[in-house]
């Protein structure tokens, strides 16, 4: 069992990539590991507001210390990220820089959504961040194009082949933060 933390990207009224969260979290759940499901409008950090750099880890804020410690307890990370102007989100970049050690040889992966891109221009830029916080991008894509039509009653509905590709990242994901464990000693 892995501890994987699903971070939904967007903190916009009516988003979709709520619904979405809730449907990888039914797979991650599925397949036997343990959720933690980060929903930033809820969480709602302020944009970063600490005097010292995170690198120092000398966090004077509450709300930057509980969300320490709640990143350092993932083995692995999860971010449904939507695609705005060919990117990803302030609000997800915002809750990526609060933070430097604790991401630091963790897994991640990326479900992305959007129009005719499905998303990958934001998750190709997430992927520079990533990186440089110690982050290791598993090599499954996931990528929704149209998330809105596949919506029932509020609920998202994947399609066989995003199931398939979702259930490959999960894997991935539990693989990698078990080969990473001694990494993150």
């Amino acid at each position: 069992m892995t501890r994987i933390m699903i971070i939904v990207g967007s903190v916009r009224p009516g988003r979709v990539g709520l619904p979405v969260a809730h449907w990888v979290r039914e797979h991650v759940v599925a397949a036997g590991h343990e959720v933690d499901l980060v929903d930033l409008a809820e969480l709602n950090l302020p944009f970063m507001d600490e005097p010292e750099m995170p690198g120092k880890r000398a966090y004077t804020k509450p709300h930057t210390i509980a969300w320490s410690a709640r990143v350092e307890q993932a083995e692995a990370v999860l971010l449904v990220s939507p695609e705005y102007n060919h990117s990803y989100s302030p609000a997800l970049k915002n809750a990526l820089d609060y933070l430097q050690h604790e991401w630091a040889a963790k897994p991640v992966g990326v479900v992305s959504y959007g129009g005719a891109s499905a998303g990958l221009r934001a998750a190709a830029a997430l992927d520079q961040v990533l990186t440089t916080l110690g982050l290791v991008r598993v090599p499954i894509d996931m990528a929704i194009s149209g998330p809105h039509a596949h919506l029932v009653d509020g609920a998202f509905a994947g399609t066989e082949k995003q199931q398939a590709t979702l259930a490959r990242m999960i894997d991935e994901l539990g693989r990698y933060a078990q080969a990473l464990r001694p990494l993150r000693g």
